[in-house]
């Protein structure tokens, strides 16, 4: 009976280590990364059934990592309970984000391209991953109304600033307390 008590005792400290690793977060960023947690089950789940390559379940397990580390990074810095939509993607898969991708060498932290993501930095989780943060509707607008102004409108082809990796700069996001 001793013995019952020690094991319930201890799987619940277990738990509340769990839950106080998380417990510096606000709700949203708990639930984003309960959503990566979610998501690396059902990877492990699927290659454990054989249903992916070992290629694409390392590639996945490390892209679910870089976007755990820099979502609590944000988390962090921050000290907002607000991601932006987080996208991380190698070198070899720019052309998912982007028609005409910019090189990877020429990125830098904050800037923005096409007026949809904003480059976060990047990752090193057994592979690069380079994380974007997809620009919000009013973010979007308002760097269009920018851009407008000041005759930079940017058409459908990429400019000659966005392919060499010239920063465009946008305003912060402002951070608000409850």
């Amino acid at each position: 009976m001793a013995g019952l008590f020690l094991i319930l005792g201890l799987n619940s400290t277990g738990a509340a280590q769990a839950f106080d690793e998380d417990a510096e977060y606000g709700p949203v960023v708990r639930a984003y990364l309960g959503y990566l947690k979610n998501e690396q089950e059902v990877v492990d789940d699927r290659a454990s059934r054989r249903e992916i390559t070992p290629a694409y379940y390392r590639r996945n397990s490390n892209r679910i990592r870089a976007l755990r580390q820099m979502a609590t990074r944000i988390a962090r810095e921050t000290r907002n309970d607000y991601l932006p939509e987080l996208e991380a993607v190698s070198a070899d898969e720019f052309g998912l984000l982007f028609e005409q991708p910019p090189h990877p060498n020429v990125l830098r932290v904050g800037e923005v391209f096409r007026t949809k993501f904003r480059y976060l930095g990047l990752v090193r989780s057994s592979e690069v991953f380079y994380v974007f943060a997809r620009l919000d509707p009013y973010e979007q607008s308002e760097l269009m109304a920018r851009e407008a102004r000041s005759g930079t409108e940017a058409h459908n082809t990429p400019t000659q600033q966005e392919l060499s990796g010239a920063k465009t700069v946008t305003r912060s996001r402002r951070v608000s307390t409850p």
